[in-house]
């Protein structure tokens, strides 16, 4: 998958965070629609030539937003908007 990701040593702003940033916009904003899968950690780091490490920081805090789920060795999924997957629980109310 080809994403429009860039980022930039010369921002004050930490590069995991770079990323972050325009991850949330892409999903946001619908260009990387519900389902899709994101780039593996290694594909990303290696096409912005930053670590793994970089790019591994950035999908865990989509993880934890809600933005993203982690589907294990499958990888990673855009998660619906609204975030979370609605439980048996929510759906019931």
């Amino acid at each position: 998958m080809k994403t429009n990701i860039r980022v930039s040593r010369k921002k004050p702003e930490s590069l995991t965070n770079q990323i972050r940033e325009q991850l949330h916009s892409l999903i946001d904003s619908g260009a990387m629609a519900a389902g899709s899968l994101l780039p593996s950690e290694r594909d990303l780091a290696n096409s912005l030539k930053v670590a793994r490490n970089v790019v591994r920081g950035a999908y865990e805090t989509m993880v934890k937003a809600g933005k993203v789920k982690s589907e294990g060795r499958k990888g990673r999924r855009v998660m619906a908007a609204g975030g979370r997957k609605k439980t048996a629980k929510a759906r019931k109310k």
